[in-house]
């Protein structure tokens, strides 16, 4: 049981919840999408409980997490998928959610947003897996404080976004942070690594922020250069 009165369980919890926040984004508007055909009676109840499945679910995706991170080699893949989450948070997503279609009935809508939920939720999984430190109390505590600003905040944390892009470049850097001290932590690696480094834990884990961030404005740059150069390409073919 962790001790709720350690400053590291509360750091933990707000880890949780910037996460919930910054990779929440698309799964608030699923949440729009999916209730968007129900009578406007109806479409607070497919919130309510469309939101309740898909924590439900995500508890328990993320619970089997906590249980293969403790397998050898699994923390070192899950800390590089994180790197690449969070370069990816940094890159712009030109996709539209064309995929998700609203439901006429409140099983419907409920449905649509526990199963986008689950397919879009890998990252967060991960994510929040590596900064609970194998609590699940964190997990779920994180998760239930998040649920609020996740539902009534997303849009306002969106717009935060838009007119700050240092707000996503923040929320990037937190997962390369949590990536770097879950490679650390892998029962693979050496104990010397750790001990023969002065603060491993905080030089592994600003590496791997510095990491995410430097790929992700590359990469950021290079698909923003690119794209008046299709553009003019597909203008010539034509």
């Amino acid at each position: 049981m962790p001790d709720i009165t350690s400053s590291l369980f509360w750091i933990a919890v707000l880890q949780i919840i910037a996460i919930d926040i910054m990779l929440g984004g698309d799964n608030a508007v699923v949440i729009a999408l999916a209730c968007r055909k129900l009578p406007p009676d109806l479409r607070n109840k497919g919130i309510f409980w469309g939101v309740m499945g898909a924590i439900v679910l995500r508890v328990v995706l993320i619970f089997f997490a906590l249980q293969l991170l403790a397998l050898p080699y699994l923390k070192i893949v899950g800390g590089l998928l994180l790197l690449w989450i969070g370069v990816k948070l940094l890159i712009p997503d030109d996709d539209e959610h064309d995929g998700i279609d609203g439901g006429t009935t409140l099983f419907a809508a409920i449905k649509t947003i526990i199963v986008a939920d689950a397919v879009m939720s890998l990252d967060n999984v991960i994510a929040v897996a590596g900064a609970s430190h194998g609590s699940i109390v964190l997990v779920t505590f994180g998760i239930l404080v998040s649920i609020p600003i996740v539902v009534w905040g997303s849009k306002l944390v969106l717009t935060l976004m838009d007119r700050l892009p240092i707000v996503i470049t923040l929320g990037a850097a937190l997962l390369g942070w949590i990536a770097g001290g879950m490679l650390l932590t892998d029962p693979v690696m050496p104990e010397s690594v750790a001990k023969s480094v002065p603060y491993a834990h905080y030089v592994f884990a600003a590496i791997g922020s510095i990491l995410v961030v430097t790929i992700g404005k590359v990469m950021a740059s290079r698909q923003a250069a690119g794209k008046p150069h299709d553009v003019t390409a597909k203008s010539t073919d034509q």
